[in-house]
């Protein structure tokens, strides 16, 4: 390079290891850095690790790490580093209740949860993958948010959401009362489905006709795992999706991903704070 030759503010940037934004920031205003600087690494670390994350559960992440910080302090920080959450989008129903098979009421409606195991709620999505769709059905505890059964496949036939229903049966006790929720969808309707929830003794209810904020634990899950999970990855085929859905599931959604419902707990840690409280066999623990 020629002497006094200046190089690119892109080369810079790129050079130091810091954002356009960020070398800016620092030439208008000089004195902003020493104070937030420390703070300004971890919540940048946090953003990147969850994207979706709004100041609220950044600030209770950095809590969660020994670090004690004002709101304020944390939505000024990514106001001015222009972390932004990502923007939803727009959720697709794949239910399909054109059928004649029984339908059953909605017990969810009246229920007044004060523990686990008392209601499961159970829903399917679509994924897409390079070439094809793939289908994830899910079976949920609704009171810990945690997933307990899930199962992903090329087709949403009967099969699908009779794995995710044995998964659940496999890690969970049947409690007396038990109640699990699902939309009319001809899959949760099926002779086979209904019959593995009365073989276990499960009170079975469903969504009215046309309302799908009946189910609306399932249906919020279902937003975070597309927001969080499927549209920031673009799986090669069906076993990597399962794998990485799996990784989701089970490691990060399950045991790290704070809940505002919980207290800004991950369902696992929730459930383990209740078991002062219950019998441990209860949560299936």
């Amino acid at each position: 390079m020629k002497a006094g030759k200046e190089l690119p503010i892109n080369g810079m940037c790129q050079s130091a290891g810091v954002s356009r934004a960020g070398y800016y920031r620092f030439q208008l205003e000089p004195g902003i850095g020493d104070a937030d600087m420390g703070w300004r690494d971890e919540i940048q670390k946090i953003a990147v690790e969850w994207p979706s994350y709004g100041s609220r559960r950044i600030r209770e992440e950095l809590n969660r790490r020994g670090k004690e910080v004002n709101r304020k302090k944390v939505q000024r920080i990514m106001r001015e580093d222009n972390l932004l959450c990502l923007r939803k989008r727009k959720f697709v129903v794949t239910t399909d209740s054109r059928h004649s098979l029984k339908v059953y009421p909605n017990l969810a409606a009246k229920m007044v949860l004060t523990g686990v195991n008392q209601l499961w709620v159970s829903d399917i999505t679509y994924i897409r993958l390079d070439e094809e769709f793939v289908y994830l059905a899910v079976v949920l505890d609704a009171f810990s948010r945690r997933v307990i059964g899930w199962a992903l496949d090329q087709t949403m036939q009967d099969d699908l959401t009779l794995a995710a229903l044995m998964m659940a049966l496999a890690k969970r006790p049947i409690i007396e009362g038990l109640v699990h929720h699902s939309d009319r969808g001809v899959q949760y309707a099926s002779g086979e489905y209904i019959e593995k929830l009365k073989e276990n003794q499960i009170q079975i209810s469903m969504s009215r006709k046309g309302n799908p904020y009946d189910n609306a634990k399932a249906e919020s899950f279902m937003k975070t795992l597309k927001t969080e999970e499927v549209y920031r990855i673009d799986y090669r085929d069906l076993t990597h999706a399962r794998s990485c859905v799996k990784q989701f599931l089970e490691k990060i959604y399950n045991q790290r991903r704070l809940h505002s419902a919980l207290g800004y707990l991950p369902p696992a840690e929730f459930e383990r704070g209740l078991l002062p409280h219950l019998d441990s066999a209860q949560v299936g623990l």
